[in-house]
């Protein structure tokens, strides 16, 4: 990981977005602890997946926990063509 500070970011802008598109994160401290990270497309749909994946293993989770204490309800093939 790179850091840099801003005006290092604005005068060498395509050094550091190269940096960041060949995988290295770059990291701006910026005051108030308003800090970013400047990562590449392809990090940043890996880190979005990975969210997207735990949060449907925590739906999953969700769903067993409410199965396990008798939270669901069961239907028939019989008593769901009967609610059609």
């Amino acid at each position: 990981m790179t850091v840099a500070r801003q005006m290092d970011i604005r005068a060498n802008i395509r050094e550091y977005f190269d940096r960041a598109y060949n995988g290295e994160t770059v990291f701006v401290p910026r005051k108030e602890n308003r800090n970013v990270y400047i990562i590449s497309q392809e990090q940043y749909e890996s880190l979005q997946q990975a969210k997207r994946n735990a949060d449907y293993l925590m739906m999953i989770d969700r769903s067993m926990e409410q199965l396990a204490s008798g939270q669901t309800v069961t239907k028939s093939i019989e008593e769901l063509r009967a609610m059609e």
